[in-house]
């Protein structure tokens, strides 16, 4: 393989909504506009994002979720079987922090396509490789209520069966890429192995585009940052989830490497995956340099072969300022191309 053709780069999901679209630097952030305003203003943040990527460098492209408030609930609210009015106070993330959230309380189904349109609009907009995220079930059970089920396995399979009808349509659009984004990965560690697998398998059933699953240490919000700080200066929760994933049909496995104290070496748990490597600290508002990003990428390939390295931003930049993530997408895509230089 030519060494200009190592390391494609792309994006682990949300980018910044412009303040025209919703409050910035917000997650849960209400629209600005309703209706077909609503929508013209979703499809010109999209453009935008789409043109910043392209001018980084960024070589698989997202729409940054310019058409979902939250990357969860922007699918949920189209999925019948949830009562938005009934609030439920639930600990995310094993009480990481507490929100109040809709509840199920019938057989969740869903009444149409979700993400169809926006994904024609996408691909009608890039010539680009296209990637399209979407919440996996063992991260919308941990993000609603039940009252229906009884049991997060139960609910997680309902649920897995639901995207599944909705990923075969978008690969059909032409998305080259579809990402399961599984944060509680990294929390219920027995759950993941005794049926989170399992359900993300089911949701990806099928599809013979490429198929990735996100697992990170969260958004780059306060709760967040809290929690890390009570991790220790060694982090290895990937490590045991890592064997599971690397026996399952997911092609490629997102992780966060940059700023944190995720040891490198546990990337040799996956020696048969394509490996997203998180070379952008998205909960700080320094903008890399592409040698800290190239040293990320470098550190990758004592335990990766290089055809199996993909840079990529360590988790969703919505919350972040628009010429920070900007500004980040640039050094991602020049530290790649520093990193190809030097091989």
């Amino acid at each position: 393989m030519a060494a200009d053709r190592f390391f494609p780069t792309t994006v682990a999901g949300s980018l910044p909504k412009p303040h025209w679209l919703a409050e910035p630097e917000k997650l849960w952030a209400a629209w600005q506009h309703e209706g077909a305003a609503l929508e013209s203003a979703q499809r010109d943040a999209a453009l935008v994002w789409l043109k910043e990527q392209e001018d980084a460098g960024i070589d698989i492209v997202s729409n940054g979720e310019q058409f979902r408030v939250h990357f969860v609930h922007g699918f949920l609210e189209h999925i019948d079987g949830i009562d938005w009015q009934k609030k439920t106070k639930m600990g995310i993330r094993d009480n990481r922090y507490v929100v109040d959230v809709p509840t199920v309380t019938g057989k969740v189904t869903r009444k149409a396509p979700v993400h169809s349109e926006e994904v024609k609009f996408s691909r009608a907009h890039t010539d680009k490789k296209l990637k399209f995220t979407l919440p996996g079930p063992m991260t919308i059970c941990d993000t609603i209520a039940d009252e229906h089920y009884g049991k997060r396995a139960d609910m997680a399979m309902a649920f897995a069966d639901i995207l599944n009808k909705e990923v075969r349509e978008l690969e059909a659009l032409g998305v080259d890429t579809i990402q399961i984004d599984e944060p509680a990965f990294n929390v219920f560690f027995d759950d993941v192995r005794e049926w989170g697998v399992a359900a993300l398998e089911r949701a990806v059933e099928g599809l013979t585009c490429t198929t990735a699953v996100h697992i990170c240490y969260g958004y780059g919000i306060q709760q967040n940052i809290d929690w890390k700080k009570t991790l220790g200066d060694e982090w290895n929760q990937y490590a045991e989830i890592f064997p599971a994933l690397n026996a399952s049909k997911i092609k490629q496995v997102s992780l966060e490497c940059a700023a944190s104290h995720v040891p490198m070496s546990l990337i040799g748990l996956l020696k048969d995956k394509e490996i997203l490597v998180g070379s952008i600290d998205v909960a700080s508002l320094d903008v890399e340099t592409p040698e800290q990003v190239a040293a990320v990428i470098t550190e990758a390939l004592q335990h990766a072969d290089a055809e199996r390295i993909l840079p990529c931003t360590n988790c969703g930049m919505a919350p972040l300022p628009q010429h920070v993530a900007a500004g980040k997408l640039h050094a991602l895509g020049a530290g790649a191309e520093l990193a190809r230089k030097t091989m």
